[in-house]
C-alpha cells in the first residue's frame, strides 16, 4: 500500500518506535532502515547495541497479528519473537530479531531434516494454545472453525474469479461434499485451535539452537491439520530444488501427527489429516479472498488470482 512509504505515515511510525525506545532503555545505534514493504504489510529494522529490533505494521484486516502474537508469546516465549511493544489498536509490533530464516538454513545445508524437528514442535503449540481460543477469537483472530467453513465455501464460490465454467460446476457439485468432510473431520475430536494458515520455511527462524514461528497475520483458529496443507503440499513437497512431488511426505507428516497421539491412533490420524489436507486449501483460499479484497489495484487482482489457485489445490487431491 501507498501508506507504507508516505513520509507522514513513516514519521508517525517513528515517533511511536522512538516513544517506545525510551521507555525500554534503549537507543538505535543507526538509521532506521525499510527493508520490507509488501501491499499487506510493512518491517522497519531498528538497530540497537544488542541487535536489531523489527517495527512491523499490518493493513487493517491484519491487525489481530499485533494481540495474537502477544497471547502466543506470554504462553511460548521460546517459539514466538519477543514482543518489546505492541499497539493494539493499530496492530503496530515492535519485536527483537527472530534469528536466521530456515529457508537458508536449508538451501545452505541442503537437506531437509529441520523439519523434523520443527513440525512437532509446531504441533505442540498448537495442542497447548487451545486453551488460549477464546482469547485469541475475542483479539480478532478469523474464526475458520469447522461448524461454520462449509457455508464460508459456499459463499466463496460466489465472490472467486480465474475458474473455468468447468472447475466452477465442479466445485459447485462438491459442496454437499465439502459439509460432509467437515463433519467426518470433527468426528475425531481433535481440538480446534490457533492455525497458523501459511506456516512454510520463509516463517520459521532459527535462534540459538532453537525454533522460533513468526508472521502471525494470516493466523485463523480452525482445525489444527489445515496448517499442513501449506506446509506438507505447498512448501515440503516441493523439495530443496522447487520440484513438485520431489520429497516422501510420509516422514514429514509422521512427526507432525505423532504429539497429536494422545487423541487419536495413528491411522485415526492419517486419515483426519487426508481430510484435513483438502480442507485446509479451502480454509486458505478463504483468507486470501478475504485479504486480497482489501487491497488497492493493481495489488488486488494480481492476489485475488491466488484464491483460483488454492481451490484447484483441494480438488487435486480428492479421490
Amino acid at each position: 500500500m501507498a501508506v507504507w512509504t508516505d513520509p507522514a505515515w513513516l514519521d508517525e511510525a517513528h515517533a511511536w518506535i522512538d516513544r517506545e525506545l525510551r521507555r525500554l532503555d534503549l537507543v538505535a545505534t543507526g538509521a532506521i532502515a525499510q527493508p520490507h514493504v509488501r501491499p499487506w504489510a510493512t518491517a522497519l529494522r531498528v538497530p540497537v547495541a544488542d541487535g536489531d529490533l523489527w517495527f512491523k505494521a499490518t493493513i487493517p484486516l491484519h491487525t489481530y497479528e499485533a494481540g495474537a502474537t502477544a497471547i502466543l508469546g506470554r504462553r511460548f516465549p521460546q517459539r514466538i519473537p519477543e514482543l518489546c511493544a505492541v499497539d493494539l489498536e493499530r496492530g503496530w509490533l515492535l519485536m527483537r530479531d527472530a534469528g536466521a530464516p530456515l529457508r537458508g538454513v536449508l538451501a545452505r545445508e541442503r537437506d531437509l531434516a529441520r523439519w523434523l524437528e520443527v513440525l512437532p514442535l509446531y504441533a505442540e503449540l498448537q495442542i497447548d494454545a487451545t486453551g488460549d481460543r477464546d482469547e485469541l477469537l475475542a483479539a480478532g483472530v478469523p474464526d475458520r472453525r469447522l461448524t461454520g467453513l462449509h457455508s464460508r465455501y459456499e459463499r466463496l464460490l460466489d465472490e472467486v474469479r480465474g475458474l473455468t465454467g468447468d472447475e466452477q460446476v465442479l466445485l459447485r457439485s462438491l459442496q454437499p461434499r465439502v459439509r460432509e468432510m467437515c463433519e467426518e473431520l470433527a468426528a475425531y475430536a481433535i481440538p480446534e485451535t490457533i492455525q497458523h494458515n501459511d506456516f512454510h520455511d520463509g516463517q520459521v527462524f532459527l535462534q540459538q539452537g532453537g525454533y522460533v514461528f513468526s508472521d502471525w497475520g494470516e493466523s485463523c483458529v480452525s482445525h489444527p491439520l489445515f496448517t499442513m496443507a501449506v506446509t506438507l503440499e505447498g512448501n515440503i513437497a516441493w523439495g530443496l530444488d522447487d520440484i513438485e512431488g520431489s520429497v516422501e511426505l510420509a516422514p514429514f507428516r509422521d512427526a507432525y501427527l505423532e504429539p497429536f497421539s494422545r487423541y487419536a491412533t495413528g491411522s485415526e490420524l492419517r486419515s483426519a489429516l487426508a481430510i484435513a489436507l483438502r480442507l485446509g486449501w479451502i480454509c486458505r483460499a478463504v483468507d486470501v479472498q478475504r485479504w486480497a479484497s482489501a487491497l488497492e489495484p493493481p495489488d488486488r487482482e494480481k492476489h485475488l488470482d491466488g484464491v483460483a489457485i488454492r481451490l484447484r489445490m483441494f480438488l487435486s487431491g480428492l479421490g
